[in-house]
């Protein structure tokens, strides 16, 4: 009882905040957020009173067993879900402001809907919801399993959940509204800042927690990853966010980092958390979900903690490559350059540690569309941290640095990388995750894996092409030392490279859209009729195949995580 009246009295307490918020605002846009937490503090307050057990409810509806008792997956269940309905809304947003800059006449006349609000809207929508979302239901998943422990601090845990959602939320519509600090990846203001920072503080507590309860005592590789994607995008959130706001009532703020300062520290933010939430992060999932599905050991353990502590080590003084031949001091230029390249070594041991754990499961490839999916995750990471190092290197960036090279560049490790290892780890989960004995359709999932292939290959060929393309139009000169072409007229010569980025974008929508379907099937307990890939049914209460494949003579190395 004194629980419930403790969360209730916290819960009025922020209604009250947000309603004194809303009537002192001094613009439209912050009062229209304090009004979104009011909103999300009174349904907080009905549901520690009304002391129902909203869980059991929506397993209800999802057709979901309730738990046999080992695991709490109540957050990861809905961290899958929110990780589909955020990816959809990414990509459709991905997709319409492609289709901007190839048809301007799009952006409809109004200020909500023009590209420069639409853009982050996306960014953030693929890169904090989809994959934030998929982050924090993987690691939820995976340390359970690799420690043999229920998550530590269950209410806190379903706070993680629901609060991060809340923060989408407010960044989204700000960006909409034009509340913006026009800080790349870091976008929101103030308010929300602090938001997040008090949910990012929840999320490491949970995870410590499980880690300090776990009956297991060793600390299975994932979970270190895991670790040092959220204690350092932790550190880089707060020092890069460090802002004075105008007033607490109202959405404007100044940062106290200016000039080439404000700039280093940006990006220095903007490329580790490019290294720590979309690498770091992910390569956890790659750590345990490569080899559950492969069901064979990883290849090298001591390859796999080399590659941990070097890319912790080197990547977070990389960010200054992306300030070559700016106001930044040239040592500072030099070194970011030089960490990039050696980026390269560690990045690509652990792509190779990663493929090379399917020794003696290679005939999976041909038959398991996730493992395809898998692999081909792997095959991008590597491409695209080999690229990175390169387009790092001055005489490279020369040409690339703000041309279309980047946005295909970026664009082939995010679809590639994240987005496929991202699909694997959903299809992986599902199943398990609702009682299921397989996925509705395995090859529902060969079809999204080439819909997926393919608008990558679009999208980021169409980009390099562009991107090389303005590079060498942009440094044309003529006789009388003058600049050959204008700026309108290398965006027009794009017009064809932005057709077919679209196009890309498209097929990859298309993908995701039946990857949607099948999710939702596989939760209502639908199988589709169709001949068999391969033997993929499995005793979900054992997480084992039925019937048990042949297994083959164990390779070297720490065993796979058992559950």
């Amino acid at each position: 009882m004194t629980t419930v009246l403790a969360r209730a009295g916290i819960w009025l307490g922020v209604l009250f905040l947000a309603i004194i918020g809303a009537a002192l605002a001094v613009d439209k846009a912050f009062a229209f957020h304090m009004a979104i937490i009011g909103a999300a503090a009174f349904v907080g307050l009905w549901v520690s009173i009304s002391r129902v057990d909203y869980a059991a409810v929506a397993r209800g509806i999802l057709h979901a067993p309730a738990d046999p008792g080992k695991y709490d997956d109540d957050p990861v269940r809905w961290g899958v879900i929110a990780t589909v309905f955020w990816g959809m809304a990414g990509f459709l947003a991905g997709l319409y402001i492609a289709l901007e800059l190839a048809f301007p006449v799009l952006n409809l006349n109004l200020e909500w809907t023009t590209f420069g609000r639409l853009r982050p809207l996306h960014t953030s929508a693929v890169v904090f919801a989809f994959g934030g979302n998929a982050l924090i239901a993987t690691s939820f998943y995976v340390v359970q399993r690799t420690c043999r422990a229920r998550l530590a601090f269950p209410g806190l845990a379903r706070f993680v959940f629901w609060g991060y959602q809340l923060f989408i939320v407010l960044a989204a519509t700000g960006y909409l509204l034009g509340i913006t600090q026009s800080k790349e990846y870091a976008e929101p203001e103030w308010y929300v800042d602090w938001w997040l920072t008090i949910v990012w503080l929840a999320y490491l507590a949970v995870f410590v927690g499980t880690l300090v309860k776990r009956s297991e005592p060793h600390i299975y590789v994932a979970n270190w990853f895991y670790l040092g994607f959220i204690i350092t995008v932790a550190m880089l959130h707060v020092v890069n966010n460090m802002d004075v706001p105008v007033s607490f009532f109202g959405s404007k703020s100044y940062p106290l980092w200016s000039g080439v300062q404000g700039a280093l520290v940006q990006w220095w933010y903007g490329h580790n958390a490019v290294g720590f939430f979309l690498t770091a992060g992910f390569l956890a999932m790659m750590y345990y979900f490569v080899p559950k599905q492969a069901e064979r050991p990883i290849y090298s353990y001591r390859l796999s903690i080399i590659h941990f502590w070097a890319l912790i080590f080197l990547y977070i003084w990389a960010g200054p490559h992306h300030l070559l031949y700016t106001a930044l001091p040239d040592w500072a230029q030099t070194l970011g350059m030089v960490f990039s390249i050696v980026l390269w070594m560690p990045s690509w041991g652990g792509m190779i540690n990663g493929l090379m754990t399917l020794n003696g499961a290679w005939d999976k490839v041909r038959t398991d569309p996730i493992i395809r999916m898998m692999v081909m995750a792997l095959a991008f990471y590597g491409m695209s941290t080999f690229e990175g190092p390169m387009m790092s290197i001055k005489s490279v960036n020369s040409l690339s640095h703000y041309t279309d090279w980047t946005i295909g560049h970026v664009h082939s490790g995010a679809l590639g990388w994240n987005g496929m290892i991202t699909f694997a780890s959903v299809y992986y989960l599902v199943p398990r995750l609702w009682q299921r004995q397989r996925l509705y359709s395995l090859r529902w999932v060969n079809w999204h894996f080439w819909l997926a292939t393919i608008g990558i290959v679009f999208y980021a060929a169409s980009m390099w092409v562009a991107g090389i393309t303005q590079g060498l139009m942009w440094r044309e000169y003529g006789p009388d030392g003058y600049l050959v072409n204008s700026f309108a007229e290398t965006v027009a010569a794009l017009h064809l490279m932005f057709l077919l980025r679209a196009l890309g974008g498209g097929l990859y929508l298309a993908g995701a859209v039946i990857m949607t379907v099948n999710v939702w099937l596989t939760i209502r307990g639908k199988q589709r009729d169709e001949a068999p890939m391969r033997d993929t049914a499995f005793d979900p209460a054992k997480d084992r195949p039925l019937p048990a494949a042949a297994q083959s003579a164990p390779a070297a190395g720490v065993a796979v995580p058992a559950e």
